[in-house]
């Protein structure tokens, strides 16, 4: 996984500024800990777009998130919906994410979603995110 697309430049740099290394930000996941997409998803009549699943996740030192971002078609483009707060306890939890991307951005019909269970812990004063799951999900967004 690179970072740069999750992080943006900024958050890249920020990465060499500290001196932390790249395995630190991306540890691999703990095998009870995972994110889940269901296979279908909702347009609004606003444009507002829902998407949802859910996650697992044992124990953290800093707050978790889930987040979500959708793709359509050939468009290298990559709209993010909205972000939840989450809870690592160890029980499997549902998500729910929204958000309205630029008018006309997206269409009924198939995407692709993916969801990062990321959590942000200090490192030398700057919040540096721990991956604990990704998953990438093919889905139906349905008008309604």
């Amino acid at each position: 996984m690179r970072l740069r697309p999750l992080l943006g430049a900024a958050g890249a740099a920020l990465l060499l500024l500290t001196g932390a290394t790249a395995a630190t930000a991306t540890a691999a996941p703990a095998s009870h800990e995972a994110v889940t997409v269901d296979t279908v998803g909702r347009i609004a009549a606003d444009g507002t777009v829902t998407l949802s699943g859910t996650y697992r996740c044992q124990s953290s030192s800093g707050p978790v998130f889930v987040s979500s971002s959708v793709s359509q078609g050939a468009s290298i483009s990559r709209y993010g919906i909205g972000g939840t707060r989450a809870v690592c306890d160890g029980a499997e939890h549902r998500w729910v994410n929204t958000g309205r991307p630029r008018p006309g951005a997206l269409v009924p019909g198939a995407a692709r979603v993916e969801a990062t269970l990321v959590e942000l812990r200090t490192f030398s004063g700057l919040p540096l995110p721990r991956f604990h799951a990704v998953q990438g999900q093919a889905v139906t967004l349905t008008q309604g």
